[in-house]
């Protein structure tokens, strides 16, 4: 397993990853990590992985986009001084283009995303990091949104292909599980996921960081 002893691990995105996470920290009890894969990446590393005292922080706002990842990025991700970092954004950044099509300012386009990324993920000195894609619950690749987050997913793999870091496609792991489940099942609105689609986020960032099921 890539996380070392003691090492704290910050989990930052939108909606998706906040899951109602405690504010303005996200960490502590009473769900303070919320209810979605985040808190679900730290029980497989407390239970696992005790003897490591690994902390696990939520730093995902509802809403957010690349542009207001960077906006916050000195106080939730460089002040808080992670050994790694998590980052999972670009789901509004392509949904506000369709459910918003004429408030073009709340539109972040690909080149401002690949840019903002680029920038956030330079900026940023960690021992470890792990880009996330964005994705949209639809097997049908054809579907404009689908179409349009595959292709903000391919600018993730880009980034983290010239930036040497660790890359988890989300959309791939959702499709696997689309050929055999509705995609309501797993996320009413196609975007936010029920707790099994939550699993699936938890299982994909987990393979990424070489976790071992079978330690005892």
């Amino acid at each position: 397993m890539k996380l070392k002893a003691n090492q704290k691990l910050i989990m930052i995105g939108d909606s998706i990853t906040d899951s109602g996470r405690k504010q303005p920290e996200g960490e502590g009890l009473f769900d303070g990590l919320g209810r979605g894969y985040v808190a679900q990446v730290d029980a497989w590393l407390q239970t696992g992985y005790p003897e490591l005292g690994l902390r696990v922080v939520n730093k995902g706002t509802s809403g957010h986009t690349v542009r207001d990842l960077k906006a916050r990025w000195q106080t939730d991700v460089i002040d808080q001084q992670p050994d790694w970092l998590s980052i999972m954004i670009g789901i509004n950044d392509v949904w506000r283009q369709f459910d918003q099509p004429t408030i073009t300012e709340s539109h972040v386009y690909p080149e401002e995303y690949r840019e903002t990324l680029e920038e956030l993920v330079t900026m940023t000195k960690v021992e470890g990091l792990v880009l996330m894609t964005p994705f949209y619950i639809e097997p049908n690749r054809a579907d404009w949104m689908r179409e349009r987050m595959d292709e903000y997913g391919a600018i993730v793999r880009e980034v983290a292909e010239r930036h040497h870091t660790l890359f988890v496609d989300t959309q791939a792991a959702f499709d696997r599980v689309l050929e055999h489940i509705y995609p309501a099942t797993l996320a009413w609105d196609r975007v936010h996921p029920s707790m099994p689609g939550h699993t699936v986020l938890a299982r994909a960032f987990l393979q990424a960081i070489d976790y071992d099921y079978a330690k005892q």
